[in-house]
Formats: C-alpha cells, structure tokens, sequence
C-alpha cells in the first residue's frame, strides 16, 4: 500500500496553494466586512486563474477541463479550502459535474461557457419542507403538450443570484413502492430570465460571508423538453452518478481551513509567552495541539482513501459519508481548540479564525447533515443483517 503522492500530486497542491496565498487572501478581509463579493474583482481572478489552469479543473478533458482525477481534485480543493469560500468558489469556480450529463447540445449550450468561465451555474434541491428528505419536495412540473410547466419554491440555493441558469429537481409523479408511494423527480434547465422563474433574496447567513443563498419561485414557469436533464423521473439517478463526490470535496475544504488555524496554533503556542515562558510548554495548550494533530490526519487519510476508491470505482455510500463526517467534525473541534489556544486574540478578526470557527458550522449541515452521514453508515451495517 503506497501512502506517498507523486510529484504531480504535489506541483499541483502548490500551484493551487500559491495561488490562493497570493490572489485570494488579500481580498478576504474586505468581503468578511462588507459580505459582498465585487463582480469586477471575480473576473480579474477568475481570468488569472484560467490562465494557470486551476479553473473547472473537475471536468474532463474532452469537455475542456482539467479532467483531474478524483485523488488529484481532492488536493486541489483542500488548498483552495485555505481562503474564503466565496472567494475560492467563485474565483476558481468548478462548475457542477453534473453537466456532463447532458446530451452533446446541452453540454454546448451550458457546460462549454461555464468551463470558458463565461457562465456560473447552481443547483436548486433544497425547500423549506424537504432537506435531508428530498423526497418530500413539493415543487413539481407537470407535462403540457411538448412544454413541461413548473411551479414552487426552492430555498437555500447557494449563489443563485448570479447564476445564469439552474439546475432543478422536480417532482413529476409517484410510483407505488413496498413502503408506500414515492415521489418521481426530473432535472431540468431553467435559464435566468425564463417568464415564472424569479430569483429572491436569500437568508443572511453567519458562515462563508460573501457567498449568497437565493429563493427560487415558479409560478407557471414554462420550459421546453428539451431542458430535462438525463431521463424523466430519473432525477435522482443522475444526481447520485454524477454528484456523488461532492461529500469528499466538502471534506477536502474542512481539511484545508483545519490546516490552515492548526499553523496559526502552533505558531503561537510557540512564541505566545505567557508565566515566563511559551505557551506551548505548558501540557493543557500542547496537548490540545496533539489532538488537532491526530484528528487531522485521521481525517486526511479517510478523504483520500475514498478519492482513490472513487477513481477504482469501488467507493461506497458508506465511504464518502465517513470522510464527510469525520473531516466536518474535525474542523468544528480544531477551529474551537485554535480560538481557544490564542484565547480572546483569536475572536479578534484580525486572524482568520474566528472566520473559520464560524464558517465550520455549516459544513456539519449541508450537503448531507451528519446525523444522514451517521444514518447512510448504520444503515451500511445492518442492511446485510436484515436490520
């Protein structure tokens, strides 16, 4: 079992490290103050990184991208996890694999100008009723001649206000299961400025400043049928083969922003002098360090052992579940330890951390709460027994 990352592996890591040391750190202070994300400064960075190859590094080749593998693309967002995440999300945007779903006409119409950095895209799931149960989604399209009309609400849409089109999941029908009916679901495309679809305000959020949410309505918003994206009521089909490891990236950013307060720690328990001497020497600050330390690793190795099983095509649900909720577990305990070990400096914002304690909320909540990541692994466990 080789442990060890090629020098490829590494002269990407760096690549990426450099650049968001050099291009996205200077601007994080001002959107942390303000929480707004200037335009005009996203394509300046947007253009610098699609001239050092870092942008929609997620999609293969023969759509334009990087075509990183999943190992490879996983260090690649760790690093950029380091910055503000609307920075790093924005700036040296990955567009949504899930285009790559498309028929040849969609990839041309959608996924080429997002890879060209022309377009940004978003994903609409998420309703005030249905979160971790998307099953129980209210918004539905139902069929009209050859048009598809939609109608309902989606919340919590992450950067939907500048997006120039969405993809959203609909409910189309149900079907009789041995636990009763189940809701159909159907992706589609809806561009910006498509009549019935509106774009809200979102919710103020006290993590990731500068990274909008939105509320999306439909209000007999029509749609041809050529914007289902993969089959009818096949939604969730395409979700899962092509969203499947967007867990791991959620980890590999939890890893990045983890390393980045650890050093701030570190440093300072090393200088920091406090009863004659560093802090560091004293067992309650250095072992708070050695735990940060341990639960780091153990995090790491859990992220990139699913990212090469995911390249082997023999990572499982249970897999990615238990490195999204140890690496979003992880930063919760090393972004409080940090604060605690530089006491009230570290709420100050002259240091990112309180920054990153606030930011480690949400990734416990997001792309699947932990108490679903717990459930996804138990359910793993007892299924072969019949439990």
């Amino acid at each position: 079992m080789d442990f060890g990352l090629t020098d490829e592996h590494k002269m990407i890591a760096e690549t990426t490290q450099a650049f968001v040391e050099n291009e996205l750190y200077p601007h994080e202070a001002l959107i942390e103050r303000t929480g707004e994300l200037d335009l005009d400064l996203v394509r300046e960075i947007q253009q610098k990184a699609i001239e050092t190859g870092l942008y929609a590094a997620n999609i293969p080749e023969e759509h334009g991208g990087a075509g990183l593998d999943t190992l490879t693309w996983l260090l690649y967002e760790k690093e950029l996890g380091r910055a503000n995440y609307a920075l790093h999300w924005t700036c040296v945007a990955r567009p949504s694999n899930i285009l790559c779903a498309g028929t040849p006409e969609q990839r041309e119409k959608y996924l080429a100008p997002c890879v060209r950095g022309e377009k940004w895209d978003c994903l609409a799931m998420t309703e005030p009723g249905a979160g971790s149960d998307l099953r129980g989604m209210k918004a539905t399209a139902r069929q009209d001649g050859t048009d598809w009309v939609l109608n309902g609400t989606k919340h919590f849409i992450s950067h939907a206000d500048i997006a120039d089109f969405a993809i959203c999941f609909m409910a189309t029908g149900e079907e009789d299961t041995p636990r009763g009916k189940k809701k159909l679901i159907t992706a589609f495309f809806v561009d910006k400025g498509t009549p019935g679809y509106a774009v809200r305000d979102g919710y103020r959020n006290v993590s990731h400043r500068g990274y909008t949410n939105a509320v999306l309505e439909f209000d007999d918003c029509r749609i041809p049928a050529e914007n289902i994206l993969g089959e009818i009521h096949k939604g969730f089909d395409v979700a899962n083969t092509w969203l499947g490891a967007t867990r791991l990236q959620v980890g590999a950013t939890c890893l990045g922003r983890a390393e980045r307060a650890f050093a701030h720690s570190v440093d300072y328990a090393a200088t920091r002098e406090q009863f004659g001497q560093p802090i560091g020497k004293f067992q309650g600050v250095s072992f708070k360090l050695a735990d940060m330390a341990m639960e780091m690793k153990a995090a790491e190795l859990m992220i990139l052992e699913a990212g090469w099983k995911y390249d082997q095509g023999t990572a499982t649900d249970s897999d990615m579940a238990m490195a999204k909720l140890k690496a979003t577990e992880m930063l919760a305990m090393v972004a409080d330890e940090a604060i605690q070990i530089h006491g009230g400096m570290g709420l100050m914002d002259e240091l990112p951390l309180e920054r990153i304690w606030r930011d480690a909320r949400i990734e416990r909540i997001w792309e699947g709460t932990s108490e679903i990541q717990r459930h996804i692994i138990s359910r793993a466990l007892l299924r072969p027994l019949g439990a």
